[in-house]
């Protein structure tokens, strides 16, 4: 099989409107809307990430801000309730606090404050039992809690967290610390206040910052659409010529070159007349213009399959695999037996497409050729015929030298050749499962590769099948089975 084979797979064609835009139909449009498409995604992929930690870091900060003066609130409290009560002849906590000097201002003013009806004052001793609670409105079970307590007494520091009371008074931030009474006595004093309406800035916050980032990702997209399209413009109109010019080029080239191939035959003709150097050097042009219209034909083929000319114009009609596969073996007997190549064909179940014929015929005869080109002077080159899975097959087995891993993500790509001495030996121009591939996909089929060195490789070309009961089959093109 041959050294540029690799691994083809592709999806079937979508249906595509018979009235298609004159854009849709210049060279590389495809290829262009796919590199469009990727740099738009990879903009707004990065303006994403851009955006997601902007609003990350400006969450953080508003909400350090709105809980920063929260905490030195009830820290504050807790402070001078610690100072209060570190000599208090009370019990803290207890029935009567709020009716103790706990909230009075210091210096000689000794009049006493009215208590923030939000705030929630509980103590608790080191196994976190609760002392005794007030609050200056509805007490919350949530903030009775004693898992910030029994934190504060393993850590030894103030500690602080947010509880969800899922009732009236909404989210609470408690603050607890170890505080000294008495002299000598522990106690863990919690203090919390009601924080729902920092709470709902926060939340309102995330939902502007996701409504904003959605719609600038959208704008992003669109505007990205449109600065992609401006920016590869030059390139696609530089492709374009491109492949006009390597179309009409390849074009040209086939009149002298048939030409020259038909003046070396003459001169040929008469080689008995001729010196025998001579006759070598007609035979190498004759070899290397063989070579050249090959190429030049192929560099054609590519040209159009580009440009979408051989899909959009190629024949729609019921082709009989089996008769295109024999016809093909017929062309290439003389080859395969200057080579003592053996050719077998199998056929079963007839399958037939809907498509080019003679556009298949080239493929089928770019992966006979390739398995005899590249095969074992003696080998055999299989080639079967079928229908698997409502798909109609060719699949081609030979006995060659097969292709090492290495090269199979590389093979398929134009002129790359895994041994280019050997292959340039062959006649091999690097492009031929290029436009097998093409032809394929133009038919909505696929090309596979399975190949293992010096033990073979089998090609697989699978198409849509199409056959009909209704669909009358050819008479069969006399061939034997086995050349």
């Amino acid at each position: 099989m041959s050294k540029n084979s690799t691994d083809l797979t592709h999806s079937p064609h979508a249906v595509v409107p018979l009235r298609r835009s004159t854009r849709s139909r210049e060279p590389g449009a495809a290829m262009f809307r796919g590199v469009r498409l990727r740099l738009t995604l990879w903009y707004c992929s990065v303006l994403a990430v851009v955006l997601v930690l902007f609003g990350a870091a400006l969450y953080v900060g508003v909400e350090q801000v709105l809980f920063r003066s929260t905490q030195d609130y009830l820290t504050g409290h807790a402070l001078e309730r610690s100072r209060q009560w570190q000599y208090a002849p009370v019990a803290p906590c207890a029935s009567s606090i709020f009716n103790s000097p706990i909230f009075r201002h210091g210096g000689d003013d000794e009049r006493p404050v009215d208590p923030d009806p939000n705030l929630m004052v509980a103590c608790f001793d080191q196994n976190g039992t609760l002392i005794g609670s007030v609050s200056g409105g509805q007490t919350s079970a949530a903030f009775l809690s004693n898992s910030l307590a029994i934190k504060a007494w393993q850590t030894k520091q103030p500690v602080n967290d947010i509880v969800d009371d899922s009732g009236s008074v909404g989210h609470i931030y408690r603050c607890a610390q170890i505080i000294t009474i008495r002299g000598s006595q522990q106690i863990v004093l919690q203090v919390g206040t009601s924080v729902e309406v920092q709470e709902d800035t926060l939340h309102i916050l995330l939902i502007l910052l996701l409504i904003m980032g959605t719609l600038a990702l959208i704008a992003a997209g669109l505007g990205g659409l449109f600065l992609a399209h401006r920016a590869l413009e030059p390139t696609r109109q530089a492709f374009t010529q491109q492949q006009r010019f390597i179309a009409d080029a390849s074009h040209e080239l086939r009149t002298p070159l048939t030409l020259l191939h038909a003046d070396a035959d003459v001169l040929l003709r008469g080689r008995k007349r001729l010196d025998e150097e001579d006759v070598v050097l007609l035979e190498d042009i004759v070899s290397e213009v063989n070579h050249m219209a090959m190429l030049t034909n192929r560099m054609l083929t590519l040209a159009r399959l580009d440009a979408g000319d051989i899909e959009q114009h190629r024949e729609h009609e019921v082709v009989y695999l089996d008769q295109v596969t024999r016809a093909v073996v017929q062309r290439v007997k003389a080859f395969a037996e200057q080579k003592e190549i053996t050719l077998k064909i199998e056929s079963q179940d007839a399958p037939c497409v809907i498509g080019d014929s003679s556009l298949l015929e080239e493929t089928v005869l770019i992966l006979i050729d390739n398995a005899i080109k590249y095969n074992h002077q003696g080998g055999s080159v299989s080639i079967l015929t079928a229908v698997r899975d409502n798909d109609a097959l060719v699949e081609v087995h030979d006995t060659g030298v097969g292709i090492a891993s290495k090269h199979i993500p590389h093979l398929g790509e134009r002129f790359y050749r895994v041994d280019k001495a050997r292959s340039r030996e062959a006649g091999g121009t690097g492009l031929g499962l290029s436009i097998a591939h093409g032809i394929a996909t133009a038919h909505g089929g696929t090309l596979m590769l399975i190949s293992v060195p010096e033990e073979g490789t089998t090609a697989t070309l699978s198409l849509p099948q199409a056959r009909s009961s209704s669909t009358p089959k050819p008479a069969p093109i006399e061939t034997p089975d086995a050349v």
